[in-house]
């Protein structure tokens, strides 16, 4: 397996990433992806976008023309599966458990959403484009890329 790492990940945030790839003796380098963040060249019809937590996937799905629905498009039209693999770890598992997340910018910004609100966008573009979100604790990022992209790992 190898992985393309898309360039505009942040190195010191993707250190543990890159060194479970390492320790499983995974191939990866990093290089533009024109969707998501890690694709297998073995199977580049499914990509995973990782997401740090839920104030940053709520931010992507508040700006309906921002880079990520854009990208969420063009998927759809490339024939890619699309998953997103959320780093918020710990009670938030589903997203059905997005619910009950409450928004630190909520009162302070505008167009900052509820957890309610997140929990229906992130339904909605899973049924209008077929992308899947999943959560992870940032500790199983590494791990979780590798079984989304198909890996034994």
């Amino acid at each position: 397996m190898t992985i393309q790492v898309d360039s505009r990940e942040k190195a010191h945030i993707i250190e543990g990433i890159i060194r479970y790839f390492d320790e499983q003796g995974i191939k990866h380098y990093s290089s533009k992806l024109i969707v998501g963040d890690y694709m297998n060249l073995d199977n580049p019809k499914v990509i995973c976008d990782r997401k740090h937590n839920l104030s940053e996937l709520a931010t992507n799905l508040t700006n309906d023309s921002g880079r990520f629905m854009r990208e969420v498009r063009l998927a759809k039209e490339l024939g890619i599966h699309l998953v997103v693999l959320c780093e918020h770890g710990g009670w938030c598992k589903s997203i059905k458990d997005v619910r009950d997340w409450h928004n630190p910018m909520q009162g302070k910004i505008p167009y900052a959403i509820s957890g309610k609100e997140l929990m229906e966008r992130i339904y909605k573009v899973h049924i209008a484009y077929g992308v899947d979100f999943l959560f992870c604790d940032k500790r199983c990022t590494g791990r979780r890329i590798v079984e989304i992209l198909g890996g034994t790992k």
